[in-house]
C-alpha cells in the first residue's frame, strides 16, 4: 500500500520527469558522439573546460572537489552535468530578485549601537562575534527582551498556543514543513479564528518540505480561508539548479512583540505524537521583546522575494512594533542567513564560536557534514584543551547522511572531541552552548546543505540567563547517549569504513 501511494506522489512524479529528462540529455549525448567522433571530443574537451572553471570558481574547495571528480569519472557528460545540476549561479530572474532580497533591510533604521558598544566593554569576545553577524548579516543585537526556551517539541506546542491566543494584530508564520495531523490542525484551528477576528495571518512554507505532507494546491485552501500564504520555490518538472535552495527556517511572529525560533516544524513527530525513528528529541525558544524585530524582518524580506509583483510586496516598516518592557535578559541577536548574499553568515558564526571558546563548547546537530575549515576548527579547539563536545542521532532519519556523519568521527575523537549519540532515538536539535556565556538556538544543521543552500535563522544569546538551560539540557542528553570512543570506531568492519569514506567524497552535494 505505501509504494503504490508513492507512485502517484507529486514528489515521485516530478522526480521521474526530471530523471526522464536527464536520460534523455545523456542519449543525445551518446548517440552524438557515437555518429560524429569529433563531437565526442568536443564533449571531453568541454568537460575539461569546466573542471578548470570549477576550480576557479570562489566556492566551497570540498563543493568544488565533489564536482570535478564526477565531471573526471564521466568525461563525456560531465561537464554540462554541472551546468543543469550543480553551478550555483541563479536565472537571470531569481538574480534580480536576490539583489532586491540582499538591498531590503531596515538595521540601518533601526541601528541600536550602543547595546553592541556595551558588549564589547563587558567582552570584547563576545562581542566581536556579535559585531560580525550585525556588520555582515545585517541583525543588531538587542536588549529589552526576555527568553524561554524549550527542551521538547511538546514544551514548544504548549507554549505556541498559549501565545497565537494573545494575537491582536497579525501573526507570521514561515516553516520548512507542515503536516497535517494534530500539532498542524490544532493550530490551524487557532488562526482560522484569529482571522475571524479581524487578525492578519501570514504564511511562507517550502514546496519540497511539504511536498508529502501537504495537497499540492493547499495553499489555495489557505487563501480561501483568509490566509496571506506563499509557497516557496515551488517543486517544477524542469532541471533547475536553484531546486537546491531551500527555505529551512522555522519561525513564528505575533504582534512583533513575540517570536519562536529552533528546529521544531509544524508536524506530529515533532511533539512525539506519531513516533518516528524513538523519540524525537528538539528544542526551540520563544523571545519577548526589541530582539522580535529581527525576526519580523527576516520574515518580510523572504515574503517579499517571493512575490511575483511589486503589488504583492508589502512594507516592512508598518510592521515594527515599540515594545516598552524595560526587563533585558543578557543581549539577544537573532539573525538568519541566505545563500543570496555570498556570505556564510551561519558556518562563520559557529567558527566564531569555537575559535574563541576558553573552556567548553557543547554541540547538537541531527547531520555532521562537515567541511575542511569546520573540522580543523573542533579539532584544534580539542587539542588546545577545549572541552568539545557533539551530540548525534542513535537512530538515524536517513541512513546514507549518517554514515557519512560517522565518517567523521574517527579524526574528531583523535584529536580529543567526544562524541555521543542519542540513544533513545533520533536529535533534531540545532544547539550550540560555549562557557556559560554565550549559546544559540536555530534551524542550522551542522553541514553543506544548511551552511551553503538553506535559507536558515538562529537565536544568539549573550550573557543570558537562558544560557544555563541550554547547557543543562545538553548535559542531560548526553547523559542518556552512548560516547562513541577510539576503540567502537576500531571495531568498524573494512567495508563499512571504505563505504563510508566514498560516500564523504560526494558529501558536499547530498
Amino acid at each position: 500500500m505505501n509504494l503504490l501511494h508513492l507512485l502517484f506522489t507529486r514528489l515521485f512524479s516530478i522526480s521521474i520527469l526530471i530523471f526522464l529528462q536527464i536520460i534523455l540529455f545523456l542519449g543525445a549525448v551518446f548517440v552524438l558522439s557515437e555518429v560524429a567522433p569529433l563531437i565526442y571530443i568536443l564533449f571531453i574537451v568541454f568537460s575539461m573546460v569546466i573542471v578548470i572553471y570549477v576550480l576557479m570558481k570562489d566556492d566551497n574547495p570540498a563543493y568544488k572537489l565533489s564536482w570535478c571528480i564526477i565531471i573526471l569519472m564521466a568525461p563525456l557528460f560531465g561537464g554540462i552535468l554541472y551546468l543543469i545540476l550543480g553551478n550555483n549561479r541563479l536565472p537571470k530572474k531569481i538574480r534580480v530578485r536576490a539583489t532586491a532580497f540582499n538591498s531590503t533591510s531596515l538595521h540601518q533604521a533601526y541601528r541600536n549601537d550602543h547595546i553592541l558598544s556595551d558588549l564589547w566593554h563587558k567582552d570584547k569576545r563576545l562581542g566581536t562575534i556579535a559585531r560580525y553577524i550585525d556588520e555582515n548579516g545585517g541583525f543588531p543585537v538587542w536588549e529589552n527582551t526576555s527568553a524561554e526556551y524549550f527542551p521538547s517539541g511538546e514544551n514548544k506546542f504548549v507554549r505556541l498556543l498559549e501565545e497565537l491566543e494573545k494575537a491582536e494584530h497579525y501573526i507570521l508564520l514561515e516553516y520548512f514543513i507542515i503536516a497535517e495531523g494534530r500539532m498542524w490542525e490544532t493550530v490551524h484551528h487557532v488562526l482560522c479564528e484569529k482571522i475571524e477576528q479581524g487578525v492578519e495571518v501570514y504564511l511562507i512554507y517550502d514546496d519540497v518540505g511539504c511536498i508529502r505532507t501537504l495537497p499540492h494546491d493547499y495553499y489555495k485552501k489557505l487563501s480561501q480561508e483568509g490566509f496571506h500564504v506563499k509557497v516557496f520555490n515551488p517543486f517544477r518538472p524542469r532541471l533547475n539548479p536553484f531546486m537546491n535552495y531551500r527555505d529551512h527556517r522555522k519561525i513564528v511572529v505575533i504582534d512583533g512583540k513575540t517570536a519562536f525560533c529552533g528546529g521544531i516544524n509544524l508536524a506530529d513527530e515533532y511533539i512525539n505524537e506519531k513516533p518516528r525513528f524513538g523519540y524525537w528529541k528538539d528544542t526551540a525558544v520563544m523571545i519577548h521583546g526589541e530582539a522580535v524585530w529581527n525576526l519580523t524582518e527576516t520574515f518580510f524580506k523572504m515574503w517579499n522575494f517571493c512575490c511575483r509583483s511589486q503589488e504583492e510586496k508589502v512594507d516592512i516598516s508598518s510592521y515594527r512594533r515599540t515594545i516598552g518592557s524595560s526587563y533585558s535578559d543578557g543581549y539577544i541577536q537573532p539573525f538568519s542567513d541566505s545563500p543570496l548574499d555570498g556570505e556564510n553568515v551561519s558556518e562563520n558564526f559557529y567558527l566564531n564560536v569555537i575559535n574563541r571558546a576558553k573552556e567548553y563548547v557543547y554541540l547538537s546537530t541531527p547531520y555532521l557534514v562537515i567541511d575542511y575549515e569546520m573540522q580543523t576548527a573542533l579539532c584544534l579547539a580539542a587539542k588546545n584543551g577545549i572541552d568539545v563536545r557533539i551530540i548525534t542521532p542513535g537512530i538515524p532519519d536517513k541512513k546514507t547522511v549518517f554514515m557519512v556523519t560517522r565518517s567523521y568521527y574517527a579524526p574528531l575523537i583523535e584529536a580529543g572531541v567526544r562524541i555521543y549519540e542519542y540513544t533513545p532515538g533520533f536529535i533534531h536539535a540545532k544547539n550550540m552552548v560555549s562557557d556559560d556565556k554565550i549559546a544559540q538556538v536555530g534551524t542550522i544543521n551542522m553541514d553543506f546543505r544548511s551552511f551553503y543552500f538553506h535559507f536558515e535563522c538562529g537565536v544568539a544569546f549573550y550573557r543570558s540567563s537562558v544560557i544555563e538551560s541550554i547547557r543543562e539540557d545538553m548535559e542531560r542528553t548526553m547523559a542518556e547517549s552512548q560516547e562513541i570512543t577510539s576503540q567502537t570506531v576500531k571495531e568498524v568492519p573494512l567495508f563499512k569504513r571504505f563505504a563510508r569514506a566514498f560516500l564523504k567524497i560526494f558529501a558536499p552535494i547530498m
